[in-house]
Formats: structure tokens, C-alpha cells, sequence
């Protein structure tokens, strides 16, 4: 659609790392505040959104990599080009978590109720991220009479990234609604993974980028399923557990 938003001298400013980094500032912010309303330290909570962001773009970047490694074998140059997209979030998920959690140990804090703080906003994020992919072409949908026409691609595709957004929004709004009731630490983040499982395998029946890979199912919904599985156990856990 528009990949590039302006030149300003020698430097572009391209759509999708600029999304990206909105998402960040916004997401970082209100989270920040929500940390204050807590009585939460806002700077530990910036400085780990920060560290999850970084290691989570890496994660996402080798995670696609790996995944069409064929096509960048042949063009390794292109592999630090993320302003053309390519970011898979199960990579970006894996890393970004790991690296906050350490994080969050490191400053003697809980895991559980540190990521319940956080994860609505990352949802948020990642909405406005894929308003990033849908100017970027990427993350585009199958051939439809009744879509967006993309450029890039020269035809009609479903608009998959504007389905992803609007999604992702009402997980974020269904997260901060747990998230301001009584609940046990731990569901809100679960409640996340399973919810973003949902969604993600229902798209990938819209997406025309992902290959069928096993079963007529593609490898982000065999992950979907991996992760809807592992989120509703955490979940049946924690209810079990005694408060």
C-alpha cells in the first residue's frame, strides 16, 4: 500500500519499522501508567518492555528466517532488511519472554504478576503493528473480489492485517477488562496466549503467504494449536490452585 512514508535526506522512514515503534511508545506508555496505578515501579516496567521488544524483534526475525531459509540463503543480504517485513510472532514470543522473565527475576519481582501487567498492552502493540503490515504489503490475504487492492501485489486481496488489528483490539479490550477484576496471577497472561491462538488460527485460513504444511494445516496454526493447548492447561492450573 504505502511501504515508505517519507525520505527525509538520505533516510526513509518506512511504514512498517514506524508502526512498529508506535506500538512500542503506546503500548510502553499506558503500561507505565498502569505499573504507577499498581504501585509498581514504571522505569523496571519500561526498561523490560524495552529488552522484551529488542530480543522479540530478533526472535520474530530469526524465526522467519529459519522458516523461508531457502529464499534467504540465496539472498543473505536481505536478512537485516526489516523494513520490508518478515516477523513471525511465535519466535518473537519465545525470545521476548524469556528475555523478560530473566529480567524480571533479576529484579526480584513476580513472573506472573509482572507479565499479567504487561500482556493486554502487548496486545495492543501488535495491533497497531499490523496496521504496519497492511501498508507494507505483507501478511496479505488470498484473492478476493471484495477486498483491498494492494499495489504490491497488483490484485485484490482479503485484508487479513485490518482483521488481525481489529481482532487484536478486542483481545486487548477482553485483557484489560480481566485485568482490572480479581483474578489469580498468571490469567491474564494465559488468557493472552489462548486468545492470540484463536485468532491467529482462524486467520491463517484468510492468509495467502503460509503454505500448507501438515494435515492441510499450516505451521503457524500447528503452533496455534501448541500454544491454545499449553495456555489452557496454565489456565485449568491456576483455577484449580488455591489462592
Amino acid at each position: 500500500m504505502f511501504p515508505e512514508i517519507c525520505t527525509i535526506g538520505p533516510f526513509t522512514v518506512y511504514s512498517y519499522g514506524f508502526m512498529l515503534v508506535i506500538g512500542f511508545v503506546v503500548a510502553s506508555w499506558l503500561a507505565c501508567q498502569q505499573a504507577k496505578r499498581l504501585g509498581l515501579n514504571p522505569d523496571m516496567i519500561f526498561n523490560m518492555l524495552f529488552i522484551a521488544f529488542v530480543s522479540g524483534v530478533a526472535g520474530a526475525r530469526i524465526f522467519y528466517v529459519l522458516d523461508n531459509f531457502s529464499y534467504y540463503a540465496a539472498h543473505p543480504a536481505e536478512i537485516i532488511m526489516l523494513q520490508r517485513g518478515g516477523l513471525a510472532w511465535f519466535g518473537g514470543l519465545l525470545l521476548g519472554t524469556l528475555s523478560a522473565i530473566v529480567y524480571i527475576k533479576v529484579k526480584g519481582k513476580s513472573i506472573y504478576c509482572t507479565l499479567d501487567l504487561i500482556v493486554p498492552f502487548v496486545a495492543l502493540a501488535q495491533a497497531i503493528g499490523r496496521i504496519g503490515c497492511l501498508l507494507n504489503g505483507c501478511c496479505f490475504g488470498k484473492h478476493t473480489d471484495f477486498g483491498l487492492y494492494f499495489p504490491v501485489h497488483q490484485a485484490i486481496l482479503i485484508p487479513t492485517q485490518l482483521y488481525s488489528t481489529l481482532l487484536l483490539l478486542v483481545i486487548y479490550i477482553v485483557l484489560r477488562s480481566l485485568q482490572d477484576r480479581p483474578h489469580r496471577d498468571g490469567q491474564v497472561f494465559y488468557a493472552y496466549l489462548l486468545l492470540y491462538a484463536l485468532k491467529r488460527f482462524s486467520v491463517e485460513f484468510l492468509r495467502a503467504d503460509s503454505p500448507v504444511f501438515l494435515l492441510g494445516l499450516t505451521l503457524f496454526q500447528l503452533l496455534s494449536i501448541a500454544v491454545f493447548f499449553v495456555s489452557a492447561v496454565g489456565l485449568i492450573i491456576i483455577h484449580k490452585a488455591r489462592k
